[in-house]
C-alpha cells in the first residue's frame, strides 16, 4: 500500500499531541479507568504513550542499530503517580516535541533499528502516527470526550494494522494471529462517508495461506459498514459492533473471530 508522505505523519503526531495535552488539562479525572484499556488509568495510559514517543525519539535520533534499552530513556515513565495535570501535560508535551524534532530531522530514509522489515526512521514515523491515533481514542473514551480524525489518516491506520496483522502471521510464532488460517472467509470494512477517492474499503482474505488483504469494493463472508472513524475504532476493538452507526451483513462470527484475534495495542 501507498504511504502517506513523512511530513503528514510527522505533523499528525504534532497535532495530536496537542489534543492529547487537551484531554490531560480538560479537567478529567486522570485517575479513572480506561474502559478500552482496562489495566491502565487515564494518567497511566498518558504515561505510555509519552514514554512510547521518547523511546522512539532516542531510536531515531541516536540512529539505533538495535533495540534501545528503555532504562537509558530519559524519563521515559513520566511524572509520579498522582502528579498535578500541569506536570504530566508539561512532561507528554516534551516527549511530543522529542520525537517530532527526531523524525524532522531524520527524514523518512534514515536506516535505525526496528522490529519489523522496514528498518527505517519512515517506519517509525507511520507507527507512532497510529499509535496515538488509537490510544488518543483511548483516552477520550475515559475522558467522555469527543474523538475525531483526519480520514487520510483513519484509512492509513487501518491499512497498517492489516499489514502488521500479516507480518506478525508470518514472523511470530505464538501470535494469535495464526489461528487466522484456516477455511476461505473474507470481511470487507467499508466505510460510508469517506471523501471521494479516498477508496476507504479493504477486502480481508482469511484461507489456508493466512491473512491478504486489498482495498476496494467486493462481496465477502460479512461486511462491516460505517463511519469511517467509527469503522476504524471497532477495527481496533475501541468500539462494540452493536453501536448503532456500525452495521454488519453476512456472517458477524467471522467478524468477531478475526477481531479476537488481533491484538492490536
Amino acid at each position: 500500500m501507498t504511504r502517506l508522505a513523512h511530513d503528514r505523519y510527522v505533523d499528525e503526531i504534532a497535532r495530536q499531541v496537542a489534543q492529547v495535552r487537551d484531554v490531560v488539562t480538560s479537567g478529567a479525572d486522570l485517575s479513572a479507568p480506561v474502559p478500552t484499556c482496562p489495566d491502565w488509568r487515564l494518567e497511566e495510559l498518558v504515561c505510555h504513550l509519552g514514554g512510547a514517543l521518547r523511546w522512539v525519539a532516542a531510536t531515531v535520533a541516536g540512529r539505533a542499530q538495535e533495540a534501545v534499552p528503555h532504562d537509558e530513556v530519559p524519563e521515559i515513565a513520566g511524572p509520579a503517580p498522582g502528579s498535578a495535570p500541569a506536570v504530566l501535560d508539561t512532561w507528554f508535551a516534551h516527549s511530543g516535541r522529542l520525537v517530532v524534532d527526531a523524525l524532522r530531522e531524520a527524514g523518512p530514509d534514515t536506516e535505525v533499528w526496528a522490529w519489523a522489515d522496514d528498518r527505517s526512521s519512515g517506519f517509525w514515523a507511520r507507527r507512532m502516527a497510529h499509535e496515538i491515533t488509537v490510544h488518543r481514542a483511548d483516552a477520550t473514551l475515559a475522558a467522555e470526550l469527543p474523538y475525531e480524525v483526519a480520514p487520510d489518516i483513519a484509512a492509513d491506520a487501518i491499512d497498517e494494522g492489516l499489514e502488521l496483522v500479516e507480518w506478525a502471521q508470518r514472523n511470530t510464532a505464538h501470535d494469535p494471529a495464526r489461528d487466522l488460517r484456516g477455511p476461505d472467509r473474507s470481511i470487507h470494512l467499508h466505510a460510508t462517508d469517506a471523501p471521494p477517492g479516498l477508496d476507504a474499503e479493504w477486502l480481508i482474505r482469511l484461507d489456508e495461506d493466512g491473512v491478504r488483504h486489498s482495498r476496494g469494493h467486493a462481496r465477502a463472508t460479512v461486511a462491516l459498514r460505517g463511519p469511517l472513524t467509527s469503522v476504524l475504532l471497532a477495527f481496533y476493538r475501541r468500539l462494540p459492533l452493536d453501536r448503532p452507526e456500525l452495521v454488519i451483513v453476512g456472517e458477524r462470527g467471522v467478524l468477531e473471530f478475526w477481531l479476537a484475534r488481533t491484538a492490536f495495542g
